[in-house]
């Protein structure tokens, strides 16, 4: 499947090679977003539950200054960063040993700590994305009957979605010139 799809890039003049990494790249994505959305979705509600009205985390975030829809808000926050991080984790092992396997130059080490630092960047352009994008999405999924019942959850999703795209392109173009640039 990879190589007919380098084939095929390649009668329209992209570099094979390039055509074959960046498939690779998005299955990897593809395997990250599983990933991603899964254990957002296992964790959300448990996060809810501990930031649920009258509980000591959310009197904690009270006393901080934050209001009820802040500090439950959190919950998505909390859930998108565990999902991030485990993420980064899966997307950085396939990347570096099915991807760019002739990026291995550079140690495990230091490219961990350059594939990191795209990610940490990464969930900064992330995070405010699920927050600011969760009340409208979930709007207009709550102006469908059908959906109504399910309209917070589905804008959560959305949002997640939404958050994904934008940081997909800057994970693939950061990390192609710069985690793995040592490849030709």
């Amino acid at each position: 499947m990879v190589s007919i799809f380098a084939g095929v890039a390649g009668r329209f003049g992209v570099n094979e090679r390039e055509a074959e990494r960046f498939f690779k790249f998005a299955v990897v994505g593809v395997i990250g977003f599983i990933v991603d959305f899964g254990i957002f979705n296992l964790s959300l509600r448990p996060f809810e539950l501990l930031l649920d009205n009258g509980t000591a985390l959310h009197n904690f975030f009270i006393g901080l200054g934050l209001n009820d829809e802040q500090t439950i808000s959190l919950a998505r926050t909390f859930a998108s960063t565990l999902s991030f991080i485990a993420a980064i984790v899966s997307n950085f092992m396939w990347n570096r040993y099915w991807t760019y396997p002739d990026s291995r130059s550079r140690s495990v080490r230091r490219q961990l700590a350059l594939f990191t630092v795209v990610s940490v960047a990464g969930i900064i352009i992330r995070v405010p994305i699920i927050t600011y994008a969760h009340t409208p999405l979930t709007n207009i999924v709550a102006n469908i009957a059908a959906l109504e019942p399910y309209s917070v959850r589905i804008g959560d999703n959305l949002a997640l979605v939404v958050a994904v795209i934008v940081v997909m392109f800057w994970n693939f173009f950061v990390n192609r010139y710069w985690t793995y640039n040592d490849v030709e």
